[in-house]
């Protein structure tokens, strides 16, 4: 693991970039609430900013983790380990949590109605209160991304059109359930035939 501050960079940048088109519809709709083009600019700034903050912290938990499993994890415990993520990232996606933090996501008007906070400040906090949903929603992706995806553009990008499809369109949730049962399916192969954890990794 390299040292926290150049990881933290790559980190947020990529959660940018994997994160910040499923979240495109909230961005838009939340512009409308400001009236006036400066103020529309600063208030989707302050919005984005609090939403990557929310990316951001996950960053350092992610790095501390890395750290861990590095001085825990021996190679030959790898399948037991990748069969785990899959198996908590196909079980997640039927949980009650990720259907209420989904409906947040898909739902921008409702959340910007319930949620609004006024002045620059509020529009920060309004970021962070989305950013959080929006983890709530795709931890275990995340967790699938990093600790069996090693973090590689190849898994980044599949990770990414995952969320947009579960956010953006119509099919979202039942994309997530098909989602979720094939992780799961996709552990038990893992457990049955250990030498596929070893290849995994970086590859789709």
């Amino acid at each position: 693991m390299e040292a926290l501050g150049p990881f933290l960079g790559t980190w947020t940048v990529m959660m940018a970039a994997m994160m910040l088109p499923s979240a495109t519809p909230m961005i838009l709709l939340h512009r409308l609430g400001a009236d006036g083009r400066v103020r529309a600019q600063l208030w989707s700034a302050a919005f984005v900013a609090g939403y990557l903050v929310v990316w951001a912290s996950v960053g350092i938990v992610v790095w501390g983790a890395g750290l861990a499993a590095g001085a825990i994890v021996i190679p030959e415990q790898r399948a037991v380990a990748v069969a785990a993520i899959l198996l908590l990232a196909g079980v997640y996606q039927f949980s009650p949590l990720k259907s209420t933090c989904l409906r947040a996501c898909r739902t921008p008007a409702d959340f910007l109605l319930t949620h609004w906070h006024r002045g620059l400040s509020g529009q920060l906090r309004l970021g962070v209160e989305h950013g959080l949903y929006c983890l709530g929603c795709c931890w275990a992706l995340m967790a699938l991304f990093v600790g069996v995806g090693a973090m590689s553009l190849v898994w980044a990008a599949g990770i990414a059109v995952v969320v947009l499809i579960e956010k953006v369109l119509p099919e979202g949730v039942v994309f997530g359930r098909i989602t979720g049962g094939l992780l799961v399916v996709a552990a038990a192969i893992v457990l049955a035939f250990p030498d596929l954890a070893m290849s995994v990794g970086g590859s789709m």
